[in-house]
């Protein structure tokens, strides 16, 4: 029986030196150097897990990682992106974003999840890496709804979507387990009719760099 493709899936997209596109096992020591890197930055917002950081996120564990990503994507309930900057001819890894827990018939929404490299915060490639997933869940992907759960004590994550134009909606109380306790979230989401009018939120954001410039 011939394989059967999820929607949107797989898929490269880019805009300027940003580029999201499937991970590689060939990632492994790229991806652990990252994540080992940046405990600091990234254990606070991240699910509780048993274990040493470094062994979480060593490249044995991006193998397990890497096949089931592979296989959330290929069923249709995900869509997990590396992202990568191109600096001096070179394609660099510097953080990760997802679509994940899709589901679609009358719904059709799905939740997205990112995490950067603390040594490009600030330069955009978030912001920049979100609104590319996002165009391309209301497109080919073919969702209608995206949500994000942030933190409330993440401000820089929070910024992220408040600029893009992301509503809160809500608030969840000691929603996930994270860094040793059940913590907060606040709900963020999204329509694709709340961009379409804008040409898709990568529009809105060239827009608003251009206003801040």
């Amino acid at each position: 029986m011939p394989f059967r493709r999820a929607p949107g899936w797989p898929a490269v997209l880019s805009d300027g030196p940003v580029l999201l596109r499937p991970y590689r096992r060939s990632d492994a020591a790229a991806w652990s150097e990252v994540r080992c890197a940046n405990r600091d930055w990234l254990a606070p917002w991240e699910s509780s897990l048993p274990g040493d950081w470094h062994e979480l996120n060593s490249p044995a564990t991006f193998r397990w990682m890497h096949r089931d990503q592979r296989r959330s994507a290929r069923t249709g309930e995900g869509m997990p992106f590396a992202v990568c900057l191109h600096e001096n001819g070179q394609e660099r890894l510097v953080g990760h974003i997802n679509v994940g827990n899709i589901v679609r018939r009358a719904f059709c929404s799905g939740y997205v999840g990112y995490w950067v490299d603390r040594r490009v915060a600030g330069r955009g490639v978030i912001p920049t890496a979100m609104a590319l997933v996002v165009d391309h869940a209301f497109g080919p992907g073919g969702l209608h709804r995206v949500e994000v759960n942030i933190r409330p004590e993440n401000r820089p994550s929070r910024r992220v979507v408040e600029k893009l134009g992301f509503r809160e909606e809500a608030y969840h109380a000691r929603y996930m387990h994270i860094d040793g306790a059940w913590r907060d979230h606040i709900g963020y989401a999204m329509t694709s009719e709340e961009v379409a009018a804008e040409g898709g939120l990568l529009a809105r954001w060239h827009r608003l760099r251009a206003r801040t410039a």
